[in-house]
């Protein structure tokens, strides 16, 4: 059912002018995420700045804390994020919230991301990104205490607007006592493609 859903919104992201496009992978776990760049819908919102977009995690549990498959449901989120390039430079900042859920967990995090291109081949550009969102408890809700996700990954374009990555993703959703403390949603590594629109 996942696989078929995540083929489905591939095809249909072309279709509605998607930003970005992306499939994670690794032995466990399916990740598949777009992201929608406003100013290619609103004249007043510049390009490559205001991002809207939808995230799913199939995790494992032998890439988590859980105990049993029946404990988890997949990982779901909604994100906003606004960025810029630092003037005369290849770094991009951006800051961004999240709502995201799963089973009796949902929070609001908010993060930064942050991405460098390096210079030294303009053939096949070279992008290290990273990322870091936080909840508190007072943006925590249902079971939920604290969440904190990391993420770092290097983009090699083999082809303009098609990427092969490497990543590192940590997703700490963080229960109240009573419904099973400090559980890591997922912690592993991926490979993945990401294309752009």
């Amino acid at each position: 059912m996942f696989k078929k859903l995540g083929l489905l919104a591939i095809c249909a992201a072309s279709a509605f002018a998607m930003h970005n496009v992306e499939l994670n992978v690794n032995d466990k776990d399916l990740e598949f995420g777009a992201k929608v760049d406003m100013g290619q819908f609103n004249e007043n919102v510049e390009p490559d700045t205001v991002f809207v977009g939808a995230k799913i995690l199939h995790g494992s549990v032998d890439n988590s804390d859980f105990t049993s498959s029946s404990q988890m449901q997949d990982y779901v989120e909604a994100n906003f994020l606004m960025q810029r390039k630092v003037e005369a430079t290849d770094l991009v900042i951006g800051l961004g919230v999240k709502l995201n859920a799963t089973k009796n967990f949902t929070s609001i995090p908010l993060g930064a991301e942050l991405g460098y291109k390096f210079a030294f081949s303009d053939k096949f550009p070279l992008y290290l990104r990273g990322a870091l969102y936080y909840a508190p408890e007072v943006l925590s809700m249902q079971d939920a205490k604290s969440f904190l996700e990391y993420r770092a990954s290097l983009d090699l374009e083999v082809i303009k607007n098609a990427s092969v990555t490497l990543g590192y993703r940590s997703i700490d959703t963080n229960y109240t006592s009573s419904t099973g403390g400090d559980k890591t949603y997922n912690k592993s590594a991926y490979v993945g493609v990401k294309f752009a629109f």
